[in-house]
């Protein structure tokens, strides 16, 4: 084919041909750069792990420059719908570097996130604000809820046992709801309170009993927090001044997000079941001791059964704990909205617990994050049956040859001794069928609690590192409830009393607060300093209406010396603190830590030359990790030394106004009788206007230590507290007060001690994880000044310690100087060739020739002197298993069944006869009054318990990949390792008087997470 020419074209055609091929060019790319702009959006998953191949549970994605995001599961795997491929995801994770990557046209991202060196800097909740974890310099205990115990729990405290080195904390009963008695460092105080303060969100909780509840605390949805920070020495503590002597605990709850829509379903149900019962006679051991040596009339009213009322009383309890949670984001607005409900049986017949919560949680943000709101409200309410405990002892003693019922209907069909020659039909002050007790008593309340605040919190925009934070809040509750023996004919079942028994009691209290500080921070790069200042004032409010009521029998007719039914009296004891604080934060170059805090408190339980105290603190930290010599070394990843010094005080003693002559409301044994009416009066009460704070002063020694990436880490600590002015009840000279005794500053105590904690990880792998943590604390307790008067020698102590059986009211224990609180002051028992106990013969201590009161001598403590914890965690692929430990040594409790029991004037010595504890075949004590005050009856009480194992299995995702289910099986107080000879060693008070035993609970829990 033969080309044509054009003349004068040629270079024109090839300079169009050269636009042509360029305008080709630019256009495809164009459309390229246009195709990949508008690319459609499309969904990108993957998984996230650790530098190491560790599943990474829960880190943040977003969608950078948006609201959107989601969150890894449990499996570390996530899903995200991107708008575009010009998507950028950011990673972030505690512990651990954020991390931004580019979605480009990828539907599958596996990302891995490198730890950061800087996870100390982890923000760490303490009084008044927050504080960097490496900032830290005081004694603080941080437990999250994934170390929490885990089961059916009635009180958040619970959750925590045996977690915390210098933490105790023992079950009161196994009751459901019942409370615990924590103790931060041993005890620091007799008769004041030694409970620690706790903060609920910036809420500072009043401790005090809510009418109708068995514990305050258990208005609190466990499943609602998300931490736990304990507050051990003053330095710590100080910022609370007035009511940190005891240490303080602050739990934070969980909140919202500005992530999608989360929805998650808790359930736990569970069955309970006794473990041990008390020992005692059997039906025929009893029959042959009574025809042995009890009276005709004993012997004729024997019975032909063989109940074991102990098995008659108690049940398998069951219950259910069921809670839902609803979090996310609208805009600018995260929240979290929990509603949650408890329904809990008690191994004691009659005994339920019933608890419906509500909490909502409101997190938003205005002016480019400036300012920051926190909304907290919770609402709690529950129905409780309680059950007549006086069963328990019941079951223990009463005949167990006798049937459970009777042919008659004047007392329910139950069994009961009959006095025909008793007015009433039962002999008077002697004990009831353990079965009635229990059914035909209906003690029954409805009580509420709420707790809520608005925190405010504006960062200045002319200088943001100033923000102000004013905090508004409330903890308001009330308690009502009935109690109702019916009337069975002319004779009150229990009393003897006409017509049965209707009391009726209210309570309301009401507690506000106003916290308003100004916080400043400021890293100073040039000095490589950070200063943190705080400043600001506290005002608290307290209230509570307790109402006196009349008493009515069940036909409606009130009872002799009651108060009148038209004229409800009323007590409204109230009062208030006022207080200014400050606190400093000095940061030298990661370094060098300096933290001093002062706060001033005022409180009205005090006169007015004691009204007011200072309380500072001061505390030094080196870091030595961040030398030059130690920066570089791989092994030793944390190394921190730590003193502290601080005061703290006490106010609580139970006196609204003990410095004031004041009256107050009589009981209804002493009104008084106008015409047919009777009325409470009001009659002077003692006071001693003297009176001041307790002050606790703690200097503390610490080391915190990291090796290895800090997968082995932990803390040493060595402390001394000092208390002056105990607050106690102290004896007044006849004719110099309106009462016997009164609260007075009487004495001195100290604890010192040691704690130990080392955490570690000795497996981490891909598909295995192995957690291990232990944790040891000695502590030592002394009272060094016990009177008014230093160094009286005729001033022996304060007793304590009553017991149940004894004459006069027998005391078991003395606060003496030179001992420990609660120390057991009794004779001591002289034994046979064989080792038993002779009755009534005891060492003559001061050889005198004459056995009395001078010989009693102090021996044991019911203290532990060891507290010892473990837990343990491992986690293959979808299954995972954890176990917690806790043990006591050294502690010593008096076994008051045996004392009470366990001779033959139990079984022979009234109208009727009683069982008892099998502990007499042992002694054949006939039980004199004094044999109740030998030591034979103290035991070693050390254990080795069990309190928690359970197994959990991650089933996996369903319904299409949305919704994740994890099931676990648990078990609670799985067993006990003691010499103890009772049911159980476990006794904060060191008296062992039929309790309600701590039942084995068997639950089965199962978590939605959509």
């Amino acid at each position: 084919m033969k080309m044509f020419k054009i003349p004068g074209h040629a270079k024109v055609v090839k300079g169009k041909l050269s636009l042509l091929l360029v305008l080709l060019f630019l256009s495809s790319n164009l459309f390229a750069v246009n195709l990949k702009t508008n690319s459609p959006p499309h969904t990108v998953s993957g998984k996230v792990v650790s530098a190491t191949g560790e599943t990474l549970i829960g880190v943040s994605i977003k969608i950078k420059n948006t609201n959107s995001g989601t969150s890894t599961d449990a499996n570390g795997n996530f899903s995200i719908s991107v708008p575009d491929n010009n998507a950028v995801l950011v990673f972030s994770y505690i512990g651990f570097k954020a991390q931004e990557v580019t979605v480009g046209d990828n539907t599958t991202l596996n990302v891995k996130m490198q730890s950061d060196a800087s996870a100390l800097a982890e923000v760490v909740v303490i009084g008044y604000g927050t504080a960097r974890k490496k900032d830290l310099t005081g004694s603080v205990a941080v437990v999250g809820a994934k170390d929490f115990q885990k089961g059916t729990i009635s009180t958040p405290e619970q959750m925590i046992s045996g977690k915390v080195p210098g933490v105790s904390i023992v079950s009161n009963s196994g009751q459901p709801g019942a409370g615990s008695t924590i103790r931060i460092r041993g005890g620091s105080s007799l008769n004041a309170s030694n409970d620690p303060l706790f903060v609920i969100d910036g809420v500072v909780l009043d401790n005090s009993s809510i009418s109708g509840a068995s514990n305050p605390l258990s208005f609190i949805n466990a499943n609602d927090i998300e931490t736990f920070t304990v507050l051990k020495d003053a330095s710590a503590a100080a910022i609370y001044g007035a009511r940190a002597a005891n240490g303080v605990i602050i739990i934070t709850t969980k909140k919202g997000s500005s992530n999608a829509l989360k929805v998650s379903l808790n359930s736990v149900n569970a069955i309970s079941s006794i473990t041990k019962y008390v020992d005692v006679l059997s039906a025929d051991e009893f029959r042959a001791i009574v025809n042995a040596n009890g009276s005709a009339a004993q012997k004729a009213r024997l019975g032909t059964q063989n109940t074991d009322w102990q098995k008659e009383i108690f049940q398998t309890g069951i219950g259910s704990d069921n809670n839902v949670g609803i979090s996310g984001g609208l805009k600018f607005l995260p929240y979290r909205l929990s509603v949650g409900y408890q329904n809990l049986s008690g191994i004691l017949k009659t005994d339920k617990l019933q608890k419906t919560s509500a909490a909502l949680v409101l997190n938003p943000t205005f002016f480019d994050n400036h300012l920051k709101v926190d909304v907290n409200l919770k609402g709690s309410m529950q129905n409780t049956r309680f059950a007549n405990t006086g069963a328990i002892g019941g079951a223990v003693s009463f005949d167990p040859t006798q049937a459970m019922y009777a042919d008659n209907q004047t007392y329910g069909g139950y069994f009961e001794y009959l006095d025909p020659t008793s007015p009433t039909g039962l002999y008077a002050l002697q004990g009831r069928n353990p079965m009635g007790l229990l059914k035909q008593r209906m003690d029954k309340s409805s009580p509420q609690r709420s707790i809520g605040n608005v925190q405010i919190d504006y960062k200045f925009h002319f200088l943001p590192e100033l923000r102000a934070n004013l905090n508004l809040g409330y903890d308001v509750a009330k308690g009502k409830g009935t109690v109702v023996v019916p009337a069975f004919a002319a004779s009150n079942y229990l009393a003897g009393g006409a017509g049965g028994l209707n009391n009726y009691y209210k309570q309301d209290r009401k507690n506000t607060l106003l916290d308003f500080y100004l916080n400043y921070v400021k890293d100073i790069k040039s000095i490589k300093s950070r200063i943190d200042l705080t400043t600001g004032y506290s005002y608290n409010d307290y209230n509570t209406k307790t109402y006196n009521y009349a008493s009515f029998n069940a036909n409606g007719d009130k009872l002799v010396g009651s108060a009148d039914p038209t004229y409800p009296f009323n007590e409204s004891p109230k009062y208030r603190l006022i207080s200014y604080f400050g606190r400093a934060n000095y940061n030298f170059d990661d370094r060098y830590l300096l933290t001093a805090t002062l706060r001033r408190d005022g409180s009205s339980r005090f006169g007015p030359e004691n009204k007011f105290a200072l309380f500072p603190s001061v505390a030094l930290a080196w870091s030595v990790k961040n030398e030059g010599f130690l920066k570089a070394n791989n092994t030793i990843s944390a190394l921190k030394f730590r003193l502290g010094y601080g005061v703290t005080g006490q106010q609580d003693f139970g006196r609204d106004f003990g410095y004031l002559a004041s009256y107050g409301l009589s009981q209804s044994s002493a009104s008084y009788q106008f015409g047919d009416a009777y009325y409470l009066m009001y009659r002077p009460s003692g006071y001693v206007s003297t009176i001041k704070w307790e002050e606790s002063t703690t200097t503390n020694l610490a080391m915190d230590y990291g090796f290895m990436d800090n997968r082995i880490n932990g803390t040493i600590e060595f402390y001394n507290r000092k208390t002056k002015d105990l607050l106690a009840l102290a004896p007044q000279a006849a004719g110099t007060n309106f009462s016997a005794t009164a609260f007075q500053n009487i004495g001195n105590m100290e604890n010192k001690g040691v704690e130990f904690s080392i955490n570690a990880q000795p497996v981490k792998k891909q598909n295995l994880t192995w957690d291990a943590g232990f944790n040891i604390t000695l502590n030592k307790n002394k009272i060094t000044n016990l009177t008014l008067v230093p160094n009286d020698p005729n001033y022996l102590g304060s007793p304590t310690g009553s017991i149940a059986g004894g004459i006069g009211g027998q005391f078991t224990q003395l606060n003496a100087v030179g001992g420990s609180r609660n120390t057991f002051n009794l004779y001591q028992q002289v034994y046979d060739n064989a080792g038993k106990p002779i009755e009534g013969v005891y060492v003559d201590r001061n050889a005198d020739g004459v056995i009395n009161a001078s010989d009693v001598y102090l021996s044991k403590s019911s203290d532990p002197k060891v507290y010892l914890g473990y837990s343990n965690s491992i986690t293959y692929k979808k299954w995972s298993t954890s176990f917690v430990l806790r043990a006591n040594l050294g502690n010593y409790v008096y076994n008051n069944t045996y004392s009470q029991a366990g001779t033959l004037k139990q079984i022979t010595g009234s109208a009727v006869a009683y069982n008892a504890s099998a502990n007499y075949l042992d002694t054949k004590f006939s039980g004199s009054s004094i044999q109740a005050l030998s030591d034979y009856y103290i035991q070693n009480a050390s254990f080795l318990k069990m309190d928690n194992f359970n197994i959990g299995y991650n089933a996996g995702k369903f319904f299409n990949q949305k919704v994740n289910l994890q099931v676990s099986a648990i078990v609670q107080n799985v067993f006990v390792v003691t010499k103890y000879k009772g049911l159980d060693p476990e006794i904060s008070s060191g008296i062992d008087n039929n309790i309600y035993p701590r039942p084995r609970v068997f639950s089965l829990g199962l978590n939605l997470n959509y």
